[in-house]
């Protein structure tokens, strides 16, 4: 009878165990920020989804100018909790709000934006529009 109970509940932590791992991602840490890389753009910053983050050249540091119809081509990103991997630092990321009442989170102070025309991940379309977009790059020279 012992061997019985000791088999279910031994059966019953590991499937309790499982379930916990499969909660979590399958053992996969899901990042809020996450560095990537494309031929022709080499490495930058993405958001969860793998959607491509912008810098917009005409901002400065914790200011966006992009409002009125540039924020519909170029939503703000924004994230509460800032989860990075190795590469990046949390504390490289802030919040602003804008003169629209938004929050958006920013990058070494800079803003960071998604591009409209971007459908899925890894999409880098508004890399370079009008010589003033470019995605955003863990290395804030190349800025």
């Amino acid at each position: 009878m012992k061997t019985k109970r000791n088999l279910i509940i031994t059966s019953l932590g590991t499937l309790v165990m499982a379930a916990v791992f499969a909660a979590s991602g399958g053992g996969q840490t899901s990042f809020s920020v996450d560095i990537k890389s494309k031929e022709g753009i080499g490495s930058y910053l993405a958001d969860s989804k793998g959607m491509t983050l912008y810098t917009f050249k005409k901002d400065s540091q914790k200011t966006s100018t992009c409002v009125g119809e540039c924020s519909a081509m170029w939503p703000a990103f924004y994230s509460q909790n800032i989860t990075v991997p190795s590469g990046l630092q949390a504390s490289d990321f802030g919040t602003i709000t804008r003169k629209d009442k938004k929050k958006q989170t920013t990058y070494k102070e800079m803003p960071l934006y998604y591009f409209s025309d971007d459908r899925k991940p890894g999409d880098a379309k508004g890399k370079g529009v009008h010589n003033l977009w470019f995605p955003a790059t863990p290395s804030e020279s190349s800025w």
